[in-house]
C-alpha cells in the first residue's frame, strides 16, 4: 500500500497544481499592457465568457504516454538474478524522476520548464505502475488490493495536502519542496521495508545459502517422513518449473495482448472519459458567485475525484465487478453531461459538480482495480507478469488520447 501511495503521489500533485502552475507562468510572462487608442486596456478585455488560461491544464496529460515506451521490453517471467536487477533499476529511476519533477516545477519560470517537470512525474508514475503491478504477481493476491488502496490513497493525500497547504497560505513552490519527502519514502519502502517472498528470484540465492540448515531443522521438527517428503517434492518441482520457464517470445506477447483487449479497451475508455473531464472540462466549470476562488474550486474538484478513486480501489476486499464495459459507458455519460454543462452553464453551483466528480472517481477507481484483479485471476502463471505490465497501457493510452481531445475543446470554449 505504501509503495502505491508514494508511486502515484507526484503525478497527482501535478494534476492538482495544474491550474496554479499555469497561473504562475501567466503572471511571470505578462508584460505591461498596451493601451488601446480609446484609452482602454486591451489586456483586461476578455473575449471569452469563461475564465480560461491561455494553455489548458491538459498540457500535463500527453506526458503520461512516455510510460508506454517501457513496454518495448518489459520484465517478464525471468528467474535469473540479472533479470530481476531491472526492478531495482526501475525503482531508482522512479525515485530520481519524481525528485526532479518536484524541483523543476517548483523552480520553473516558463511553461516549457513546468511541462518537463510534469514529464518526469509521469515517467515516475507510469514506470512505477507497470513495474509494481508486474512485481505483485510474486506476492499473494491481497497485495493487489493493497496496491489499489495505496494508489487511491495517493490521490486523496496528494490532492488534500496540496489543497490544505496552499489554502493555509503556503506558496505552491514551498508546498512542492515539502513533498520531496515522498520519493524518499518510496525508496526506503522498497529497499528496506518490503519483505520479498521466496518465489521472488532476486532473493532466492541468499535463501539457498541457508537451505541445508533449514532442511536439517525441518527434519528435527517433523516426525512424519511421508509428509516431509511430499512437501519437499512439491517445493522442488515448483523451483524447477520457475528455472525452466522460457522467456516469452514476440509471438507470445502478441497473443497475450490480443487476449487482454477485453480489459485494455474498457479501461482505456474509462480513463479517456475521466481525464477529459478532469483536465479538459473542470477548469471551465467556474462559478463566480461561489465563496471559493477559481483555483480553489479546481483544487477541490481534483480532491473529491481522488476521494472517489480511493474509496472504489479499496472496495476490492468487499466485492468484485467483472463487467468493466458498464463503467466505461457510465463514465462517457459523465463526460457528455459535463460538456453540456460547460456549454449551456445550467448547473447552479459547484456543489453539484462536486457530487458528479466524486461519482466519476468511484467509477474510475473501480474499473482500475477490478481490471487488474481479473487479469491476475484469468492469466496463466507464465504470462501473468507480462500481462499485468502490458494492461497498464490501457489507462496510459486513454489519458494520452484524452489530451488530444481536451486541447481543441478547451480552445473552442475559450473562443466563445
Amino acid at each position: 500500500m505504501l509503495l502505491g501511495l508514494c508511486n502515484n503521489f507526484a503525478y497527482v500533485v501535478m494534476l492538482s497544481a495544474a491550474h496554479d502552475i499555469l497561473q504562475k507562468q501567466e503572471s511571470h510572462n505578462t508584460t505591461t499592457p498596451t493601451p488601446a487608442p480609446n484609452g482602454t486596456n486591451t489586456e483586461i478585455i476578455k473575449s471569452s465568457r469563461y475564465d480560461c488560461s491561455p494553455v489548458s491544464t491538459a498540457v500535463s496529460l500527453p506526458c503520461l504516454s512516455f510510460s508506454l515506451s517501457f513496454l518495448v521490453s518489459p520484465v517478464q517471467t525471468c528467474p535469473t538474478f540479472k533479470c530481476k536487477l531491472k526492478y531495482l533499476f526501475r525503482v531508482l529511476v522512479c525515485f530520481f524522476t519524481a525528485v526532479v519533477s518536484f524541483l523543476m516545477v517548483s523552480f520553473s519560470s516558463t511553461i516549457l520548464m513546468s511541462i518537463f517537470g510534469v514529464v518526469f512525474a509521469s515517467i515516475s508514475s507510469g514506470l512505477g505502475e507497470l513495474s509494481f503491478l508486474s512485481l505483485s504477481v510474486f506476492f499473494s493476491r491481497d497485495v493487489l488490493s493493497g496496491w489499489g488502496s495505496g494508489t487511491g490513497a495517493a490521490g486523496v493525500a496528494g490532492a488534500l495536502l496540496y489543497s490544505a497547504f496552499t489554502q493555509a497560505g503556503l506558496t505552491p513552490q514551498v508546498t512542492l519542496w515539502i513533498m520531496l519527502v515522498v520519493p524518499v519514502i518510496l525508496a526506503v519502502s522498497y529497499f528496506f521495508l518490503l519483505v520479498f517472498p521466496s518465489s521472488f528470484p532476486q532473493w532466492r540465492r541468499h535463501e539457498d545459502g541457508h537451505s541445508a540448515s533449514r532442511v536439517i531443522n525441518s527434519q528435527e521438527r517433523r516426525p512424519l517422513i511421508e509428509e516431509e517428503a511430499d512437501e519437499d517434492t512439491e517445493t522442488t518441482q515448483e523451483e524447477q518449473e520457475d528455472k525452466h520457464i522460457r522467456p516469452l517470445s514476440f509471438t507470445d506477447k502478441i497473443y497475450i495482448m490480443k487476449g487482454l483487449l477485453k480489459f485494455i479497451i474498457p479501461l482505456g475508455v474509462v480513463y479517456f472519459a475521466e481525464y477529459f473531464i478532469n483536465q479538459g472540462l473542470l477548469e471551465l466549470l467556474y462559478f463566480p458567485d461561489s465563496r471559493l476562488s477559481h483555483a480553489e474550486q479546481y483544487r477541490w474538484y481534483q480532491t473529491l475525484y481522488q476521494i472517489g478513486v480511493f474509496a472504489s480501489r479499496t472496495s476490492l476486499v468487499c466485492f468484485k465487478i467483472r463487467k468493466i464495459f458498464l463503467m466505461s459507458l457510465l463514465q462517457c455519460v459523465n463526460a457528455v453531461l459535463l460538456a453540456f454543462a460547460v456549454y449551456y452553464q445550467f448547473l447552479p453551483n459547484p456543489w453539484v459538480v462536486f457530487i458528479i466528480v466524486l461519482y466519476e472517481g468511484l467509477l474510475g477507481g473501480a474499473a482500475y482495480v477490478n481490471t487488474f484483479f481479473f487479469i491476475r485471476e484469468e492469466t496463466a502463471k507464465r504470462e501473468r507478469e507480462f500481462a499485468m505490465a502490458a494492461a497498464s497501457v490501457g489507462d496510459s493510452l486513454g489519458i494520452a488520447l484524452s489530451a488530444a481531445a481536451a486541447f481543441p475543446v478547451h480552445h473552442y470554449f475559450c473562443s466563445l
